[in-house]
Order: C-alpha cells, then sequence, then structure tokens
C-alpha cells in the first residue's frame, strides 16, 4: 500500500496494476541492461530500464494507467522527498525492487515539491492505446517515452510557478578577453512568459549580473561549471546547475538554432549581438528542445541588455540590503514586500524585476516618474485600473501553455478574462485626457487589440470549466449546433436508464434493483444477493447475464442494456470529440494574435506597477524624487520604509533624518558615529534604498529628494562568514571592502558601516583610516561610512569632502534613551556598557567593565577622548581584577546535628522526653 501524504489515505497497491500489463517478472541475472539477462525480465521492467538508462540524471516518472510509478533508486529518493511509502513489486537482480507511485492527477502536487528541491524530472507518458498493444500480444507492452524533462527553469505549470516571481532559465557562454580575463555571454529565457534576453559582461561583473537576473536554473559548458574561480556562485544564487556539452555552446551551431527558433534567415534584424552572446542564446534554445521533446516553446525575439543600462547591484549589496530577500532567505520584510502594492502575478514580476535592475537611463526614469505622477493626481482613474487588473489573469503564462499543448480551457478563459480587463482598461484610460509616455504607450496598445478574438472566447466557454479539457463541459451550450444535438441525446440516454431501470423493478418485483456505471464493467444491473439467486433461475436468466457477485449484492447485464450503452457511450465520445476540435481551434486563434497579446500582458504588467507605486504614494506620503546626471545627493526627511512599516504597524513612529552627500566635481563623505543600537545601520540604508527606489521609477519615503544618477551601488553593513571557503568573517568583510575600492567611481554611492572591527583595534583602526583616504582622494564617491573608531572624526579636519554627523542620545536616571536623529558633530563614546546592559550580561560583569572603562580613560588624561593610535597605551594602566570573595565560614549548629540523629518514628514515649530536653540544653549551650 502506499500513502497519499497529503490526505493520509492507504492507496491499496492493486490499485496501482495497469489494465493493460502483467507485473513485472522477478529479474534473475544481476546486469538487466546485458543481452543475455534481457530474456528474464518481464517486458514492462524491460521498457522501464531502457528509457531510465536513456535518462540516468532524472527522476522517471513512469506512467501505469492512472499513477506514475518510481522504481529502483528513483523510487527511494522521492519515497524520502516526498513524504509516501516505499513498496516492493517483484525481484530484480535476485533483490526486491523498490517502488512508489503518485496518482497523475495529483502529480502536479508532487513535481512542485520535487522541483523545490532541486531534482529533475523525467515524465514518461503512455504512447498509445492499450488496446493496440493486446493486438500484438498478450506479452506486447504499451508503447510509452519521455515527453518531457521537468526541470526548475522550464516549467510552465502555474500551480509549479510562483506567480510574482520570473522563472528565468540562465545559459552561460564565454570567450578569453585576455590572458587573465574571461568575457561571458548571458542568455536569460522565461519559458512561462516567453521573454527572452541576451547580455555580456566582464567577468568581475558576473556575480552581480547573475544576483540581478535571479534565475531558476543554469545551463553553462563544462569548462565554465568546473572553474573554481566561479564555482561559489551557484551556490550564492541557489539556483539549479545544469552542465551542457561543448556542442551546445558553439557559436555556429547556436546562430542555426536562433534563425530555426524564429524562422529567419539573418540575425540582423533583431541587432547586433557578439558571438558570445549567440554562443549562450544558443545553449539555452538547445537545452529547451532537449527538456521539451519537440514541443516548440513561443519566445519572444531576444532583446539586448546594453551594458550599463541597469544599476550594478553585486550580490553582497543586494543581500546587505535585503532587496528581494531578508538575510535568512524570506520575503515577507524585504523591500520588495514593503513596496508591493500590485494586483496581478505579471505586474508583481515587472516590479521585482524594476527593483533587480534600477534604470540608469534618466529619460526613462523620468517617464516613469511622469506615469506614477499622473495616477498620483487620478485617484478614480486609479482606483478603477486596479480594480480592472485586478480582474485580469496572467495572459503572458496562459499563452505559453497553449502553445506548448498543455493548455486547459481555463488558460483560454484566462486569456478572455484578460482581454476584457483591456478592453476596459483602454476604454477608462481613453476617457482621461492627455496621458503621459509610459501610461499613454499602454493605452495605445490595448485600443489595438482586436476585439473580436475576446467575443469569440466569451461565446465559446461556458462559466464553470474543467480543469482539464478532457474532462469535457468546456464548451457553451449553442455555441455549436452539432454538440448542443449530442449532449441532447447523452440527457435522454439519461432518462432512458432510468426509465428502464423502473421497468425492470417493476418486472422482477425488486424495487431496490439499480442500474449503475463503472469504468471497469460499463452499465449494469445490481440487486440484492438474495434476490440475485431469483434471476439465475428461469424465466429470468434470459434476459439478465449475470455479471458479478459481491459480498451482498450480484450485478448482472442484458441485451437490451448493452444496446443502450453502445448508444450512449458513442454520444459521449462524438460530444468530446466535437469540444476537442472547438479547443483546438479557439487555441489557434489565439496563437494567431500571439504577439498582440504579449504586447498587451506587458502593457497590464506596466500598469499595474505604476499604479501600485501611485497607491504607495499617496498611502505613505512618498515624494517624487529629482534625478538628474549630476552629484546630488540631497534627502530631506527621509525614512527606512521597512523599519517604518513594521514600527506603524507596532504604533511608534519613525525618526526621520537628512542626508546631503552633493558635491560638484566628486562626492561627499559622511562620517558617521553614535552609540550602539542608536540607528547607524538603519539611517546608512534608507539611503540607499531611496537611491535604489528613485531609479527604479517609484516615488520616495522622503519630504524631498535630490538624486544625481548612480552607476553602482556598494554596500558593507553586518558581518557573516564564510566557512565553506575558509573565510573567516574580517576577511569577508575585507573582499567585500576591496572590491569597492576597486570599483567604486565618482557616480557610485557607498555604504560602509563599521569596517575594520573584526581585527585588533590598531589594525581595524589603521585599515578604516586608509579606506576613508581612498574613498576620498581615489574614488571620488559619495559615501557613508558609519564607525566606532570616534579618532576618525578628526579626518574632518584633513579632508575637505568628508564631514561628521552622530546619533542623538542622552541619559535619564542612569538609562540611555537613543533619540535615532542624525545631527552635523561626532560622538564621544558608543555607550557599549549601557547597551550591554540591557542585553541582559551579569551584573557583576558590567560593573567589573566600568571600573576597566573608568581606569582606560583616566589614562588617557580623564576626557574620555579616545585618543590617535601614536598616543594611545590601552592596557598602561589596566587595574588589577578585585579578589575573590573568600568562602563562607562554616557555623557549628548542635541543635542541627542533634536533629539529625533522631528518627521519631522509632522513639518510645520516654525517649522522646530524653531527646527533647537535650535540644533544650543544646540551644541553651549555642
Amino acid at each position: 500500500m502506499t500513502m497519499d501524504s497529503d490526505t493520509g489515505r492507504l492507496i491499496r497497491s492493486e490499485a496501482y496494476e495497469p489494465a493493460d500489463e502483467a507485473p513485472p517478472a522477478p529479474a534473475r541475472g544481476r546486469r538487466p541492461a546485458a543481452p543475455d539477462d534481457e530474456t528474464k525480465v518481464s517486458p514492462m521492467m524491460a521498457q522501464y530500464i531502457e528509457i531510465k538508462a536513456a535518462n540516468p540524471d532524472s527522476l522517471l516518472f513512469y506512467r501505469m494507467g492512472d499513477f506514475y510509478e518510481l522504481f529502483f533508486e528513483d523510487a527511494e529518493i522521492a519515497s524520502r522527498a516526498l513524504g509516501i511509502v516505499l513498496t516492493r513489486r517483484g525481484k530484480h537482480g535476485g533483490a526486491d525492487i523498490p517502488m512508489c507511485g503518485v496518482p497523475v492527477e495529483r502529480s502536479d502536487d508532487y513535481l512542485q515539491r520535487l522541483i523545490g528541491l532541486g531534482h529533475r524530472v523525467a515524465v514518461c507518458e503512455q504512447t498509445e492505446d492499450p488496446a493496440e498493444a493486446k493486438k500484438r500480444g498478450s506479452k506486447s507492452v504499451v508503447r510509452r517515452e519521455v515527453v518531457r524533462l521537468v526541470t526548475p527553469g522550464t516549467i510552465t505549470e502555474d500551480r509549479l510557478l510562483d506567480p510574482g516571481r520570473a522563472n528565468v532559465l540562465l545559459a552561460l557562454a564565454r570567450r578569453r578577453a585576455s590572458d587573465s580575463a574571461w568575457t561571458y555571454g548571458l542568455a536569460a529565457v522565461d519559458i512561462s512568459t516567453g521573454r527572452f534576453s541576451l547580455g555580456e559582461v566582464e567577468g568581475p561583473g558576473l556575480a552581480a549580473e547573475i544576483a540581478r537576473l535571479d534565475p531558476r536554473e543554469i545551463v553553462m559548458g563544462e569548462a565554465i561549471h568546473q572553474d573554481p574561480e566561479i564555482a561559489r556562485l551557484w551556490r550564492d544564487t541557489r539556483a539549479a546547475v545544469t552542465p551542457v556539452g561543448r556542442g551546445d555552446v558553439d557559436p555556429a551551431s547556436a546562430e542555426r538554432a536562433i534563425k530555426e527558433q524564429f524562422g529567419v534567415q539573418t540575425l540582423d534584424g533583431f541587432g547586433a549581438f557578439s558571438r558570445v552572446e549567440i554562443a549562450a542564446a544558443g545553449a539555452v534554445l538547445h537545452y529547451i528542445a532537449r527538456t521539451q521533446r519537440g514541443a516548440k516553446v513561443t519566445l519572444s525575439p531576444p532583446t539586448r541588455q546594453a551594458a550599463g543600462a541597469s544599476l550594478m547591484i553585486d550580490a553582497a549589496t543586494r543581500q546587505n540590503l535585503e532587496l528581494t530577500r531578508t538575510l535568512s532567505g524570506e520575503r515577507a520584510g524585504s523591500l520588495l514586500a514593503a513596496i508591493d502594492r500590485t494586483v496581478g502575478g505579471a505586474g508583481a514580476r515587472l516590479l521585482a524585476e524594476r527593483l533587480a535592475g534600477p534604470s540608469t537611463d534618466l529619460a526613462l526614469i523620468r517617464r516613469r516618474h511622469d506615469a506614477v505622477a499622473f495616477l498620483v493626481s487620478e485617484g478614480p482613474l486609479r482606483a478603477e485600473l486596479r480594480a480592472e487588473l485586478a480582474r485580469a489573469p496572467d495572459m503572458a503564462r496562459a499563452l505559453t501553455r497553449i502553445g506548448l499543448g498543455r493548455a486547459g480551457p481555463r488558460d483560454l478563459a484566462a486569456l478572455r478574462d484578460g482581454l476584457m480587463a483591456a478592453r476596459g482598461i483602454a476604454t477608462a484610460l481613453a476617457s482621461a485626457g492627455a496621458l503621459p509616455g509610459e501610461i499613454g504607450k499602454a493605452a495605445r496598445i490595448l485600443a489595438g487589440l482586436d476585439e473580436g478574438l475576446a467575443d469569440d472566447l466569451s461565446a465559446a466557454l461556458a462559466d464553470d470549466l474543467p480543469l482539464q479539457r478532457r474532462d469535457g463541459g468546456f464548451v457553451r451550450e449553442g455555441y455549436r449546433a452539432e454538440l448542443d444535438e449530442s449532449r441532447t441525446l447523452q440527457r435522454d440516454s439519461r432518462q432512458v436508464v432510468a426509465g428502464l431501470q423502473s421497468r425492470y423493478a417493476t418486472e422482477t418485483g425488486c424495487r431496490t434493483l439499480r442500474i449503475k456505471h463503472n469504468n471497469l464493467l460499463g452499465y449494469f444491473i445490481e440487486v440484492p444477493q438474495a434476490f440475485g439467486e431469483t434471476l439465475l433461475k428461469d424465466p429470468w436468466r434470459a434476459t439478465f447475464v449475470h455479471r458479478q457477485t459481491m459480498v451482498d449484492a450480484m450485478r448482472f447485464t442484458s441485451v437490451e442494456l448493452g444496446e443502450l450503452e453502445t448508444k450512449i457511450a458513442n454520444a459521449a465520445g462524438r460530444g468530446l470529440a466535437l469540444e476537442l476540435e472547438v479547443f483546438e481551434s479557439l487555441s489557434a486563434s489565439v496563437m494567431a494574435q500571439s504577439d498582440a497579446i504579449v504586447a498587451a500582458a506587458s502593457a497590464l504588467a506596466a500598469l499595474d506597477v505604476a499604479a501600485s507605486h501611485a497607491e504607495l504614494a499617496v498611502e505613505l506620503k512618498w515624494t517624487r524624487p529629482v534625478v538628474d546626471d549630476g552629484l546630488a545627493f540631497r534627502i530631506e526627511g527621509g525614512r527606512h520604509p521597512v523599519v517604518e512599516a513594521a514600527l506603524t504597524k507596532a504604533g511608534e513612529a519613525f525618526i526621520a533624518n537628512a542626508c546631503d552627500l552633493s558635491g560638484r566635481e566628486a562626492g561627499q563623505i559622511l562620517l558617521v558615529t553614535g552609540p550602539n543600537m542608536g540607528g547607524k545601520s538603519t539611517f546608512l540604508r534608507q539611503n540607499a534604498l531611496i537611491a535604489v527606489l528613485a531609479q527604479m521609477g517609484a516615488f520616495v519615503p522622503a519630504i524631498s529628494a535630490h538624486l544625481g544618477l548612480v552607476d553602482r551601488l556598494f554596500s558593507r553593513v553586518g558581518a557573516a562568514d564564510d566557512l565553506a571557503r575558509g573565510h573567516s568573517t574580517f576577511m569577508v568583510e575585507m573582499v567585500e571592502t576591496a572590491a569597492i575600492l576597486n570599483q567604486a567611481t565618482r557616480r557610485s554611492l557607498v555604504v560602509l558601516d563599521e569596517i575594520g572591527r573584526g581585527t585588533a583595534t590598531f589594525d581595524g583602526l589603521s585599515i578604516a583610516w586608509a579606506c576613508l583616504e581612498h574613498l576620498h582622494g581615489t574614488n571620488g564617491c559619495r559615501a557613508l561610512f558609519a564607525t566606532h573608531f570616534h579618532e576618525l572624526t578628526g579626518l574632518a579636519q584633513r579632508l575637505d569632502r568628508l564631514s561628521n554627523a552622530t546619533l542623538k542620545v542622552t541619559e535619564w536616571k542612569g538609562d540611555v534613551v537613543f533619540l535615532h536623529e542624525v545631527v552635523p558633530g561626532a560622538a564621544d563614546r558608543s555607550y557599549g556598557l549601557q547597551v550591554a546592559r540591557l542585553a541582559g550580561l551579569p551584573a557583576p560583569v558590567i560593573a567589573r567593565a566600568k571600573a576597566l572603562l573608568a581606569e582606560l580613560e583616566k589614562g588617557e588624561g580623564g576626557s574620555g577622548r579616545r585618543k590617535a593610535p601614536a598616543e594611545l597605551p590601552l592596557f598602561a594602566a589596566m587595574p588589577a581584577a578585585p579578589p575573590p570573595a573568600p568562602p563562607p565560614v562554616e557555623t557549628p549548629d548542635p541543635v542541627g546535628r542533634l536533629l539529625d540523629g533522631i528518627d521519631p518514628d522509632a522513639l518510645s514515649p520516654r525517649e522522646a522526653l530524653d531527646a527533647l530536653y537535650r535540644l533544650k540544653a543544646a540551644r541553651a549551650e549555642g
């Protein structure tokens, strides 16, 4: 028996037996693939072994009747992964064959869990009718073949996809740029929507580009896969990794593959692509063809992502700023979760894409801001748009499934509803007057849709639709006369069956006689067993033919019932065939307008994002930023969007702060000091997040913001180790800091927190000092630099673009109060002891630390000001630890000793009286 892990239901092993095949016979040899062993296994198991050998790196879902079965090691892996019971079936090589299975009708649920764990699944279907197999002989096996490889980057089913996340399959190719450097080509495809983009990046930027794309699966040649220098990227992305052969990334075969995919003679119409980009495109197309097994995926023509078109944000910065996921990998608590007000899956994906890659195109940024500003000012229109958008399903993904032949009636309904929503939105925008660029473009696309397709789909599809087309019943009554006639025959036949049942019950005198149906027997007559014995005798045995005896009932048939069943079966089959014809016709009409539908889906997504930004701006009082090509960075009343949301939920207010890093020739550096828990990290992060929001096209959480375009964003906040690579916390800190200092330009924004704190004081202070000087003199970038090395504040007198800021704090009745307000100036202490007390350190530890601190400060002249490294004798005046307290002196207790020697239960009255006198005497003496 096999247990369904979701329902807890035990499924009898008999349910696995296919009607058309015998169970596998025990295998007598130990090498089933050997020719002399093939005769010793059942035909079905021989077929399984052959198909599995062709797909060794995938779990094989082997179709047997209503189940997908897994055998041998596949069964053991799936049993553990899915939590289903592992059974045994027959023998092979002298050992039992492990087996488990999942119902076909619920296979998507199990696939989702397997794909989520990183497995690949080969789906093997029956490709002929079992009746045809029986014609070839009793030992013939139904033909089967793998119709599809399901991998993390190639799934298309709604139930397997995250509606708000693009499902990117990324292919990599490379060419040597110099003796020590590589240039990488990237081809990113989302099969579920058909999006296809190419790009090229130098080696140092590969990690940042992969982090931006956030792929589910990465395909690459063996040489790249085995390169130890970039192997760490696969772990950092948490993507499935699939190496492919050299032929898949050959530029010549790659170009042919692209031409075949799009049916063109030349690629010139798509733009200019480098050879390494074409090689990557070929690799991804070869992989898609291999996994889809002949089903052609509809892809949009490839677009080229120009270098520098988006704000470069490396993987460490994304993680530190928690743009789309928190440090623990959760969406909740990230910036994306805080700003997402979209109402549809396509809009949510576009929002995430823009957040992952904010634009550096000034004109594009301004067009996006124009769209948001328009919808902020047009409240009723915004509400109407959002209501219509909420009714629009995910047309792009439904269209892909239709193109692949995997669609059901509900996918056609998704296009119907999406096109109807597009019509309503186009009407609303047409009456809104002059529209800004992005909204005007969307309005023109939606207005150009062919309304006839939406009307045809509405006329053809019923209101209540099945999941699968094979279930029938999805075509509306009155759409096709021939189908209505077939359905009428089916309904009339049911009435005839009911009439026949009534007549048989009257003629036999059995009131409980019933005519029933199942897939095994078809229609049959069922009576109680006691009455069934009567039907076996004259005069009824000439009319009723015995079929089956049950525990408490007997089943019969008759010539009349058999003829009626044939009529009903023909009517049902004809009706289903007609419905499938309608489905194919509608699908062809949809695919004929696929380009227009893809454009409309993109337009709806862009409107959803703009309306989301506008809703957020109105809800939280965010403002439009000014973005230009200068080096300004001036924010008034800035707030951290995620922290503010959390505080608001808790009923608390967020303290807003200003930040000015503006400069004419180079950016300013703000050195931030202040107490632990005072809010330095929040202040640093919020300014970085405001820059990201501004360049993605959103309004920002500030009273006002004027930002010069940022080309690269770097953030080094927090501490973590990388033990898998042998890197300590400090080593990781230095690696990330080195990347910043080597790559930051004058247009970059750098956020650094506590550089140098992971090593000895003099080492750390020296490193932080040198980093500040390098940022000032070499990089010339805008930077926020938080530190507890108060000695660094003196650099403001030497570095003309460095200024100091601190977080205000006050003390009240011995407690520290954090005001979270950033003001000009420098802090002279960090209030670490107060924070340690709040954290619960034992009181003796706090007292000892206070004494040590007092002595250290006394050694520095009593001012409490920390000195520069050259004049800081840290341990010269180290006070001795107080002597340990003496152990307590034991006090004699004569009464206690006497009591210890008395057993009250063993004393006679006289002995008890004597003991009392002794106790009294001992007390008098003590």
